[in-house]
């Protein structure tokens, strides 16, 4: 390898230490699950405002207020 190669060798070994390489999935210990579920509660939210809610214009008006 030579001298030069074995400079950029010892150069880039901290790219390689184990701190940096799996550090962010070992400090967010089930954060990819949680967002799937929130994922999945978002997407449920729309389905049921666009499909089973009513719509604001079907609301029966109460008997005080149309007697103004």
């Amino acid at each position: 390898m030579g001298h030069t190669g074995e400079f950029f060798k010892r150069r880039d070994q901290w790219r390689r230490h184990p701190l940096l390489t799996s550090n962010l999935r070992q400090a967010t210990p089930g954060l990819g699950i949680a967002l799937v579920a929130f994922g999945i509660y978002l997407v449920g939210e729309q389905v049921y405002n666009r499909v089973i809610a009513p719509s604001p214009s079907h609301r029966q008006q109460s008997p005080a207020s149309s007697s103004h």
